[in-house]
C-alpha cells in the first residue's frame, strides 16, 4: 500500500550583498572579533540594503527553488513563508510572493513560529500537501532581523543577519517505508512560558510600534541543547533511525556552540554537520533553507540521503525533522 508524503523537489537561497563583520561591529559597539567569534562562531553576516524587503528576497529565493527543481511558477499552488519579520502587519508577505511570481490560484500565507519557523512552515505545508488540497508548494523562510535590532546593544546585534531560502516540495505516491523519498516524520513544541527569554518588544496591539530584539542570552542557551535533543529523540523513535542513520545535520544555525553542543548529545559525527553560521550569522527562519542549499550547491548531499533538521526559537518554539532527499 503507498502512501503520499511531501518529496522535496528543488531548494533555493539568497543572500543580500552588504557583509558586515566582527571588525565592522568593532567600530559601533564594545565588542572584539574574538569576542564573538568564542562565544557565537559568527564571523560575518549579511544586512538588507535600503529598500530590500523581507518578500524581494524571498522571491528570489523562491526563483532559485524554482530553477532548481525545474518546475514553473504555474505550478505551484501553495506559499508557505515563514519570518517574523513582514513587509506590512498586513497582508502577508507570502501573497506579495505570490504576485511577483504570476501566480492567481491556490494560497499563500506567513507562519510565524520565530527560529523555528522553517520547521513549522514544513510541518504546516505536509499536511496540507498530504490531505490532497494542494498538490506542490512553495516553503520559504525569510528574514530581515536586521530592522528589528539595538544597534547599541551589543549581546543581540551581533548575532543576527538578513536572508531567505526556499524549497520546491511535491506530494508523491510513496511505498509506505522510512526508506521513502520526501518528509519522513516531524515534531512540534512550544512553551509560552518562556516568552520573556527571547521577544521583541513592540507590536500592533502592545505599543503600536515594531519594537527590538530583546534576549536573555544565557537562559536561552541553557535550555536550547535540552530541548532540541527531546524532540530529535522523538523524531528518531518515529521512524526508527538513529543518530548514526543520519547523513547530514541540519541545525538552526543560531551559535555554534549551540549545534556543537546538540550534536555531541545526540552522537552526531562533527564531519556530518551543516554550518553556515559562521558566514550567516542567525538568520532565523531563513537559517536552515539557507544551510540546507549551500550543502546541495556544493554537492555534498546528494539524492537518498537521511537529512536531520532542528530548531529553536523565540517563545519558545522548537522542532525537529527527518527528510530524505
Amino acid at each position: 500500500m503507498t502512501i503520499t508524503r511531501s518529496v522535496v523537489l528543488g531548494c533555493g537561497s539568497y543572500l543580500p550583498s552588504q557583509v558586515l563583520t566582527n571588525e565592522d561591529l568593532a567600530r559601533k559597539v564594545d565588542t572584539s572579533d574574538e569576542w564573538i567569534v568564542q562565544r557565537t562562531g559568527i564571523h560575518e553576516r549579511r544586512i538588507a540594503a535600503p529598500g530590500e524587503l523581507t518578500s524581494h528576497m524571498a522571491l528570489h529565493a523562491a526563483k532559485s527553488a524554482l530553477a532548481h527543481a525545474r518546475v514553473d511558477a504555474q505550478s505551484i499552488d501553495l506559499i508557505v513563508l515563514a519570518t517574523s519579520t513582514p513587509d506590512n502587519t498586513f497582508p502577508a508577505s507570502a501573497v506579495s510572493v505570490q504576485a511577483d511570481l504570476g501566480i492567481t490560484h491556490g494560497a499563500a500565507f506567513d507562519l510565524q513560529a520565530v527560529c523555528s519557523g522553517f520547521v513549522y512552515a514544513l510541518a504546516t505545508a505536509d499536511g496540507l500537501l498530504k490531505s490532497g488540497a494542494y498538490k506542490r508548494a512553495l516553503v520559504i523562510g525569510s528574514e530581515t532581523f536586521s530592522r528589528i535590532l539595538d544597534w547599541t546593544d551589543r549581546t543581540t546585534c551581533v548575532l543576527f543577519g538578513d536572508g531567505a531560502g526556499a524549497v520546491v516540495m511535491e506530494a508523491q505516491q510513496q511505498p509506505g517505508t522510512r526508506d521513502d523519498r520526501g518528509l519522513l516524520t516531524v515534531h512540534l513544541r512550544s512553551d509560552g512560558r518562556f516568552k520573556s527569554k527571547l521577544y521583541v518588544d513592540g507590536g500592533p496591539s502592545s505599543t503600536g510600534t515594531v519594537g527590538y530584539l530583546r534576549m536573555e542570552g544565557r537562559e536561552v542557551f541553557r535550555h536550547a541543547v535540552a530541548m532540541i535533543t527531546d524532540v530529535v529523540e522523538d523524531a528518531f523513535r518515529a521512524t526508527g533511525y538513529a543518530a548514526a542513520d543520519v547523513d547530514w545535520f541540519i541545525p538552526h544555525q543560531a551559535n555554534k556552540r549551540i549545534i556543537d553542543g546538540s550534536a555531541h548529545k545526540l552522537g552526531i559525527a562533527p564531519d556530518k554537520i551543516v554550518t553556515t553560521v559562521d558566514r550567516h550569522g542567525n538568520t532565523s527562519a531563513a537559517s536552515i533553507p539557507l544551510a540546507l542549499s549551500d550543502a546541495v550547491t556544493d554537492r555534498r548531499i546528494k539524492r537518498g540521503d537521511l537529512l536531520l533538521l532542528e530548531a529553536m526559537g523565540g517563545g519558545f518554539t522548537w522542532g525537529a525533522a527527518l527528510l530524505r532527499w
